[in-house]
């Protein structure tokens, strides 16, 4: 009985110490395909994200990109750089992550309902999807480490 009461406080102090802080995703993350670091923050008890970095900033004539490709016109004058594209996550303290924000895809100009959560210190699950988490897909964001400038 003493050992599986042992066992017992033993996973639970693993699991205490493996439990996430909502803190923890905050921070600058690369996107999975490299093109985009987007900072994570909070404001009062919501988690918002900024395309604070892009790999090719600039269009071919040499102006920045613009979010061409938002459904609303009057959007897309709007530079990608800076664009804000996680919006309105609340912590989920019993499951752990961070659900119900929304994730904006400035190549499609469509938005996903969409859940964060830490695989583990350096590494962020964004789960975008329609209607249900099923149907959807999950890309892995890596945290930048060293502050690095924000333009090219």
């Amino acid at each position: 009985m003493l050992k599986k009461i042992m066992l017992y406080a033993f996973l639970v102090l693993c699991y205490s110490a493996s439990a996430q802080n909502p803190e923890d995703v905050t921070g600058v993350w690369l996107n999975q395909s490299g093109e985009g670091k987007i900072k994570v923050f909070k404001v009062n008890d919501l988690l918002f994200g900024n395309l604070v970095w892009l790999k090719n900033p600039n269009q071919d004539n040499g102006k920045p990109k613009l979010d061409s490709k938002n459904p609303d016109v009057s959007k897309t004058n709007r530079k990608l750089q800076g664009l804000l594209i996680l919006t309105g996550f609340h912590w989920d303290a019993a499951h752990r992550h961070w659900n119900d924000g929304e994730i904006y895809d400035p190549k499609s100009g469509k938005t996903y309902k969409c859940s964060l959560s830490l695989k583990n210190k350096d590494e962020l699950h964004i789960r975008g999807y329609i209607g249900i988490s099923i149907i959807g897909r999950t890309e892995t964001w890596k945290r930048v480490k060293e502050v690095e400038s924000d333009s090219h």
